[in-house]
């Protein structure tokens, strides 16, 4: 399948992007109609230490409790959409068709027993792990010893066979080049890591995904750069944090649009994953349905847009939880719980005609919190979407999206509505110095870093990306 490339905006105007509505709306599982006019909870939820141990234990966990409580908990307090998000853990991907196969098959069959008992929607999506390492290879045939680039695509092929509603990945490649970056602060090696050689591994994988999904009549759905850009935002952290310049992540993330953008191009349909705060950027050029977490997932990680990433998102996630024991119930009972409050207010507003009121709320509380929430703002994401969209080849995108964010920055830091700390201005003028003199020529820049990095990166290997 060819990759489909993204000339020009889903929507004419940032004002015309809300939550729970999307331009291309996706239905699958029991009932779930994602950005057909109301937004969805999307439950993300982990086993207990131990659990993993057989086959057996880990199904039981998943189906017996873990969907079970998520489930119950939904219809008890009256919300009429769910769905279970599961990212396979380690035994699932390295032994997919003993350990992934019945966690698939029993949370579809728990879905359809509760669909039909409580009439309540539901879906699953399971998230397959990318186990691959840059220094074994990345592609098949390369790696001898455990066979990983082999097992993501078994994965992904045993849980669409056994039911899988949307499947989804969290891929890693360019991953070894983007943790370079951020230790040394190279915003070149950032581009190059999570913009071109991420894509180029994004372009390749997803066209196996694509075809994979539809052989099953599963959704593909979409990926994130957890692997890349939310590192440099998680070292990026708070205010009481300073390892990494928050302008250095906040351009990192326009990248990861591209790199993400990239599934969508080759023929998945969204929904996308929740951890891709890229989202708001993905959904103005394309109209697909994203998801998207903020506040309510405190219980996995902090950031400085908590409610910004509401602002339009089609389904609402709390990232994950570990399952254990609360005063209120089990963690994903009472995470549930959280996530199907606001989810309600969302579309209760939808209801109401007062979307834009609240999408507005979310945005302006944030907007100005950090330089990562503001270049993710929804008008400022539609401005760095249609700088990604003027241009025809991943490293021209990635060069626009950063140099567009960057100087979004700068002109809020000069007109005083964003706040910079010395090291974040020192980053941002590097950063505008550095991007500004890239080569327009996309071969030229890829031999330039391929010489360069291979020399001061030992886990790169350009052969993983067939350069």
């Amino acid at each position: 399948m060819a990759i489909k490339r993204y000339t020009k905006m889903a929507y004419a105007k940032p004002d015309d992007m809300v939550f729970g509505i999307a331009k291309s709306p996706v239905s699958y599982g029991f009932g779930i109609k994602v950005g057909a006019g109301r937004v969805i909870p999307e439950i993300n939820y982990a086993p207990r230490p131990g659990r993993e141990a057989t086959p057996e234990k880990l199904t039981k966990e998943y189906v017996d409790y873990i969907s079970k409580d998520a489930i119950e908990r939904a219809v008890t307090e009256g919300f009429p959409d769910l769905q279970l998000e599961t990212e396979w853990v380690f035994q699932m991907g390295n032994n997919s068709e003993k350990f992934g196969r019945p966690v698939v098959e029993g949370q579809k069959a728990i879905c359809e027993e509760m669909h039909e008992k409580y009439g309540i929607n539901l879906a699953v999506r399971h998230t397959i792990p990318d186990m691959r390492e840059a220094e074994r290879g990345m592609r098949p045939g390369m790696d001898k010893e455990r066979f990983y680039p082999e097992k993501v695509l078994e994965s992904a092929e045993i849980a669409c066979e056994a039911g899988a509603d949307v499947l989804s990945c969290e891929t890693v490649g360019g991953k070894e080049v983007l943790d370079y970056a951020v230790m040394t602060g190279d915003i070149k090696a950032a581009l190059f890591g999570i913009g071109v050689l991420g894509s180029m591994d994004m372009e390749w994988i997803w066209q196996e995904f694509v075809k994979i999904a539809k052989k099953h009549k599963t959704v593909p759905g979409g990926d994130t750069n957890c692997s890349g850009a939310n590192v440099a935002m998680f070292m990026a952290g708070g205010f009481l944090d300073n390892d990494v310049p928050k302008t250095f992540s906040a351009v990192t993330r326009t990248f990861a649009a591209v790199r993400t953008l990239c599934a969508w191009e080759a023929g998945a349909v969204g929904p996308d994953k929740d951890c891709g705060y890229e989202g708001p950027i993905l959904k103005a050029i394309a109209g697909k349905p994203t998801s998207q977490e903020g506040k309510n997932c405190e219980c996995a990680h902090a950031d400085l847009q908590g409610n910004l990433m509401a602002q339009v998102c089609d389904l609402w996630s709390n990232e994950s939880i570990e399952y254990h024991p609360e005063f209120g119930g089990s963690s994903v009972a009472c995470w549930l719980g959280s996530l199907g409050y606001e989810v309600s207010l969302m579309n209760t507003a939808l209801l109401l005609g007062q979307e834009k009121t609240l999408r507005d709320l979310y945005m302006y509380s944030d907007r100005f919190r950090g330089p990562e929430g503001f270049i993710l703002a929804y008008d400022n994401a539609y401005k760095i979407g249609e700088a990604i969209v003027a241009e025809d080849n991943v490293y021209l995108r990635a060069k626009a999206a950063g140099l567009t964010a960057a100087k979004l920055i700068d002109e809020a830091y000069s007109n005083g509505t964003l706040q910079l700390t010395i090291s974040q201005k020192d980053m941002l003028k590097n950063i505008l110095k550095v991007l500004s003199s890239l080569p327009d020529d996309e071969n030229k820049f890829i031999e330039d870093c391929v010489k360069q990095y291979s020399a001061e990166i030992p886990a790169f290997n350009p052969k993983n990306y067939e350069l």
